[in-house]
């Protein structure tokens, strides 16, 4: 993907979640979403939190480095970061605003071939880009699934799932690797249904490890909103079997991951 495809795209995703989000009054933005201690203020004051890590990394890697070193446990600093963010709509709204056009254009000026850091890995700007989708559309899912009666629109899958597909896809060793597990050397193929019964596909045709279903589920696997038991995707071979069970689209350490309805 081109960098100006994926920071359209990104923009179209933040500014639904913003519409959404914008109508929501203060008690509305206290209620509990689906990850555990986190209220529609905390993801929001995540997203933004990580957009200024982002831009941070992009415009001065020298200092994105140094927050980096004051980090002192990787279990908690991403809650303890969206908690000490939470601010009233009127104060978080701007801000994340503010953020997110900082990044596009810092993400516009890095030049030509080069990538910068981030957490344990080099990102190209369209890679950072491909990022902030995956993790936009997954917060803002989280956001939208709290009121589902004022977010049938923001609920329905879009072209824009390529981007948290793709990136699904290239983590694939990350999720093995994060688990502690190690990653196989052969390659996958992941085939997925999109809305309009076209057919997106990465990895090449003849792989043993095979992963298929509608693009919908195959992203709510990879950002962790969905138990595999509770979506329609089929494995096919020993690798990709257990990749189900540790795939991670996002960095840092495995997240506590969603129970299956079953035992909700």
């Amino acid at each position: 993907m081109q960098l100006d495809e994926v920071l359209q795209d990104l923009a179209a995703e933040s500014e639904a979640l913003d519409r959404l989000v914008s109508g929501l009054d203060a008690q509305q933005w206290s209620r509990p979403t689906a990850a555990p201690g986190w209220t529609v203020a905390h993801q929001i004051a995540h997203l933004h939190w990580t957009d200024e890590a982002a831009t941070l990394a992009n415009t001065d890697p020298a200092a994105f480095f140094a927050r980096l070193s004051e980090i002192d446990d990787p279990h908690t600093f991403v809650d303890r970061a969206a908690a000490a963010g939470v601010a009233p709509p009127d104060e978080l709204l701007p801000r994340w605003r503010a953020g997110r056009q900082a990044l596009a254009d810092a993400l516009r000026k890095v030049p030509p071939g080069e990538k910068r850091p981030w957490f344990g890995t080099a990102m190209s700007p369209a890679s950072s880009a491909t990022g902030r989708m995956m993790e936009t559309w997954a917060h803002g899912r989280d956001i939208a699934e709290t009121f589902p009666e004022l977010a049938q629109d923001h609920l329905r899958p879009t072209a824009r799932l390529r981007h948290v597909a793709f990136i699904g896809y290239r983590t694939i060793g990350h999720g093995f690797a994060s688990h502690g597990r190690s990653a196989p050397t052969d390659p996958f193929r992941v085939e997925l249904s999109l809305p309009d019964g076209d057919l997106l596909a990465f990895g090449p045709a003849g792989a043993p490890d095979r992963v298929t279903g509608p693009i919908l589920d195959f992203c709510l696997l990879v950002t962790q909103r969905r138990n595999p038991a509770d979506l329609a995707l089929q494995a096919t071979g020993e690798h990709a079997t257990e990749w189900l069970t540790v795939a991670q689209a996002f960095a840092g350490p495995p997240g506590a991951k969603r129970e299956p309805k079953a035992k909700r």
